[in-house]
């Protein structure tokens, strides 16, 4: 006899909100949209929140975080502060138009929270955008992102409430970028977000998606973005990622690339007790490419996962991925890279590397890049590495003078600017690779920028290594 599946606490109170909230008493019930959420709470239902059983989620043990119970209730933030006296944010002189959501909430005055520019673009809440754009609404929300992937996903399909639209006009290219701050300062909060941003045929648009802790207090984030990329259009993402330790990110993009789209994203995560980041890349239209980096710098207890699906559906595409971490202490890391070529898609290339550093005998990573390939006229690759800082190298520093820590420093700095290097506006590069030196000394985390529960530093953090000696 068939014993029953054990409902966890967090499952328990996800449920029940989800039976109150899945399609609300004041919502259209026809459109495809509410079906969605029903089959999603359906899967929910059967399937619950994701333990270690399946492959995919062997190496990554959630089962401490569901035993808590997190509170999925939360209403709108009444936009009393502006988001800078909220919070202080690290990448500084870049000039982008800033967004935040608040708790799970697009968060700005009322006349704010949903604008149409004079281009045409509109950026602003999901909530509001299912209202005043049902035409974008109904066409893209669930139709990009593969709801049965696992419970997190299907729960997020079933009940979340808000995050952020954007939607770019065919043959718009923005200039300024769009940065999106991600803010939690409520104790206990199982957030469920989501984001759909549709770029039009020949488009281009810069996306920072910054999620940020402003206290210690304990959370679950679970977003799910959904990304559509025109015919010819060009998306570049940066995702950045520094919360406290007391807090378990899941972050699911997916993307849908049409014939000739361009798409580059780079994961910097910097803090956070658990992270988990899945990547679904569909190139379906000839001609796409897909460039996926990420850098993961992570200790003491922390948990990186990193999963990366890309799906050649189309022939004559173009994909690669690099991923590389540095991991101290007691830190555990997983790097998951799965490429498939369907039958058609001849011409493919595609490759995938995995890089790793361990600082001491108690760290760990797994790592496990994978093909599955169908079509005959294609070049594929992947590989990966495990290992410590090479003595040589490091030998070679310390005798032109650097000390040992110094010397440690620099090689680390260097095999993560690989990464870094990436980045192409140069502000923001700046910006990045001084965090990344300052994570490398254990100098960076929450606290250094919370103008709320902490002094600001009368000066700056300086990373005394000259470069010019090697």
């Amino acid at each position: 006899m068939k014993s029953e599946r054990t409902i966890s606490p967090l499952e328990k109170i996800l449920l029940q909100y989800a039976e109150k909230n899945t399609v609300s008493q004041t919502e259209e019930k026809s459109g495809r949209v509410p079906d969605i959420k029903q089959k999603a709470l359906e899967l929910f239902r059967k399937n619950g929140l994701p333990d270690k059983k399946p492959e995919k989620w062997r190496n990554t043990d959630m089962s401490d975080w569901y035993q808590k119970t997190f509170n999925p209730e939360t209403g709108p933030e009444v936009f009393t502060k502006e988001v800078n006296d909220i919070f202080e944010c690290t990448v500084q002189g870049f000039d982008s138009n800033v967004v935040s959501v608040l708790n799970g909430h697009y968060y700005s005055p009322e006349t704010l929270s949903l604008q149409k520019l004079e281009n045409g673009v509109i950026i602003g809440s999901l909530a509001k955008a299912k209202i005043q754009y049902p035409e974008y609404f109904e066409k893209y929300y669930g139709e990009i992102a593969e709801t049965a992937t696992n419970g997190l996903t299907a729960i997020n399909t079933a009940i979340a409430e808000d995050g952020v639209f954007i939607y770019i006009p065919d043959n718009v290219v923005v200039e300024k970028p769009v940065q999106l701050i991600k803010l939690v300062n409520k104790r206990g909060l199982m957030l469920n977000t989501r984001n759909l941003i549709i770029l039009g045929k020949n488009s281009s648009f810069t996306f920072l998606h910054c999620d940020d802790s402003i206290n210690h207090d304990d959370s679950f984030i679970n977003t799910l973005t959904e990304i559509h990329i025109g015919e010819n259009a060009t998306l570049d993402l940066y995702k950045l990622q520094n919360i406290n330790d007391e807090t378990a990110l899941i972050n699911n993009s997916f993307f849908n690339m049409e014939r000739d789209s361009r798409l580059k994203v780079n994961v910097l995560s910097f803090n956070g007790g658990l992270i988990r980041n899945e990547l679904h890349v569909n190139l379906n239209g000839t001609g796409a490419d897909a460039r996926l980096n990420g850098l993961y710098l992570m200790d003491k207890k922390q948990h990186i996962d990193n999963q990366v699906y890309v799906n050649h559906n189309a022939p004559h595409c173009n994909s690669s991925e690099l991923f590389k971490g540095i991991l101290d202490n007691q830190a555990r890391g997983v790097f998951n890279g799965y490429i498939y070529v369907a039958r058609d898609a001849q011409k493919t290339n595609a490759f995938q590397r995995n890089n790793n550093i361990l600082m001491t005998s108690s760290a760990k990573i797994n790592t496990m890049p994978f093909l599955e390939i169908y079509a005959d006229d294609v070049q594929c690759s992947h590989g990966a590495t495990v290992g410590q800082i090479d003595n040589e190298a490091l030998f070679y520093l310390m005798q032109r003078g650097i000390p040992f820590d110094d010397a440690r420093m620099l090689l680390m700095f260097a095999f993560a600017a690989e990464i870094t290097d990436n980045i192409k506006i140069e502000t923001l590069k700046t910006n990045i690779d001084d965090m990344v030196k300052k994570r490398l000394r254990g100098e960076l985390s929450i606290c250094d920028r919370c103008v709320l529960h902490c002094t600001v530093p009368d000066k700056p953090i300086e990373f005394d290594i000259d470069l010019s000696k090697i």
